[in-house]
């Protein structure tokens, strides 16, 4: 690798989420091992970053902390700048980043649900499983609100998110008290009406999408009881789980059918082979009507059995796959709900591998590849992604910059309130010590209002 291409290089991400974060580190440290200079300017809609690890992950997730201890020291390191509170697309557009750097790096990530199409699923009290996650995280554009004040609800789907949601909707409040949530989220928990929750998946416990950990979390959630029922698991019989993983969960669903009741104020129930077919109700939310599902004996495919049940609940959330979040003006595969992209190379057109490249546009992360796998492969994903630019830069495929000088004078001159790294640090610290002095003494207690946060960020910073 020669630097001859890669000196003083100016590139815009978009997205201060993992994808984001990890695509900038990885690139700042290509392009110096290999003599160069880079600039990076990193773009957020929200006034503070990390994405779906600060507005995505349940509060009592712990181990989160690890993640973003990581993506501090990237950011603190001083090579990218983070210009938060700035939406691409509306305060300034992507064909303006386009002239003013070599490369624009898309990851925006998917925060928005799947759609499932069913009958009734628009009915008063359905709601969609991010929504919820990113009103119990403290997200600044869902309302400060929400009405748990139904005794019986439905989760419908079988992967993390669901279960995430699941254990949210079940667990005591008194138990989130340490965590970082909000104040706002933690009186709407306390006020919870709900004592039972289920869990419907349409396949078998032996296709699960959780993982071990999230499963064996679910079983200690103190005065719940896990609810599951014997015909559920009567396809397991010579089943050989796929991995290690998988064999650990089983064991710890085959431990909770043994599990005698404690009589807790709360049950969490799971459901397996059950396909939603239908919401009931008029006005709202009265129930669930499910076709039974049996294994085809083909993989993981399963077909109807023609039995219908119908299942009381007054609430449900649809925790069935989150959907790429578009750019304006960049391309974007409505169908598949990412952009168009052959290994991080952007392409005009959707489902076409042999379409033309758009020179000096990159994806990375969920909108690049769907909303599936975990941190470790948004990194491997980024690896790719900045291979293919740098590659790129070296062989001159890419056009300099047309456009000279700051974007922050542009942002000023349009009076866009974006905030810094420094306004970060400023926002963090603040929320520190709302946790040090709050009645229950927690390491942070989350600002949830938009315009909250770009106060205590610009006012922590050099920005007018």
């Amino acid at each position: 690798m020669t630097s001859s291409n890669l000196q003083n290089l100016r590139v815009a991400i978009v997205g201060a989420g993992p994808a984001g974060i990890y695509a900038g580190n990885i690139l700042t440290n290509t392009v110096q091992a290999a003599g160069g200079t880079v600039a990076i300017d990193l773009f957020e809609s929200l006034p503070s970053p990390y994405g779906l690890i600060r507005y995505g992950v349940a509060p009592d997730h712990p181990r989160i902390k690890g993640i973003v201890n990581s993506l501090h020291e990237m950011l603190d390191a001083g090579t990218t700048r983070f210009i938060g509170n700035v939406e691409v697309g509306r305060d300034i557009a992507i064909d303006e980043l386009q002239e003013r750097y070599d490369a624009v790096i898309l990851a925006t990530g998917a925060i928005r649900d799947v759609a499932l199409d069913i009958p009734g699923i628009d009915l008063a009290g359905s709601y969609g499983a991010a929504d919820f996650v990113a009103w119990f995280d403290g997200h600044p554009d869902v309302p400060t609100e929400w009405p748990l004040d139904q005794r019986e609800v439905a989760v419908i789907g079988n992967g993390n998110v669901a279960l995430d949601v699941a254990r949210m909707l079940a667990k005591h409040a008194v138990d989130l008290r340490p965590t970082e949530i909000a104040d706002n989220v933690l009186a709407g928990l306390e006020a919870s009406a709900v004592t039972d929750v289920h869990v419907f998946g349409r396949r078998g416990p032996a296709d699960i999408k959780f993982t071990p950990i999230e499963l064996r979390e679910l079983g200690e959630v103190p005065n719940v009881d896990i609810v599951v029922h014997d015909e559920d698991f009567a396809h397991l019989e010579g089943v050989t789980p796929a991995n290690n993983q998988l064999k650990v969960m089983l064991r710890i669903l085959e431990s909770w059918r043994t599990r005698e009741s404690s009589g807790a104020s709360r049950r969490l129930h799971l459901h397996f082979y059950h396909s939603p077919v239908e919401v009931l109700g008029s006005d709202r939310v009265e129930g669930l009507r499910f076709e039974r599902t049996e294994p085809t004996g083909e993989g993981s495919a399963v077909r109807g059995t023609g039995e219908f049940r119908e299942i009381p609940v007054q609430q449900i959330y649809r925790a069935v796959g989150y959907y790429g979040t578009p750019v304006v003006d960049a391309p974007f595969d409505e169908k598949a709900g990412v952009v168009p992209n052959v290994e991080g190379r952007v392409t005009a057109a959707a489902g076409d591998e042999d379409a033309a490249t758009i020179a000096g546009l990159y994806a990375t992360g969920w909108i690049k590849r769907g909303p599936v796998g975990l941190i470790g492969h948004t990194k491997s994903d980024a690896m790719e992604t900045i291979a293919h630019l740098v590659s790129d830069i070296e062989a001159g495929a890419l056009s300099s910059p047309t456009v000279d000088g700051d974007v922050l004078d542009v942002l000023d001159e349009r009076d866009v309130a974006y905030t810094t790294w420094d306004g970060w640090l400023a926002l963090d610290a603040h929320e520190r010590e709302l946790g040090e002095t709050h009645l229950h003494t927690r390491e942070r207690v989350k600002v949830v209002p938009r315009d909250e946060q770009v106060s205590i960020s610009r006012a922590g910073t050099l920005v007018p």
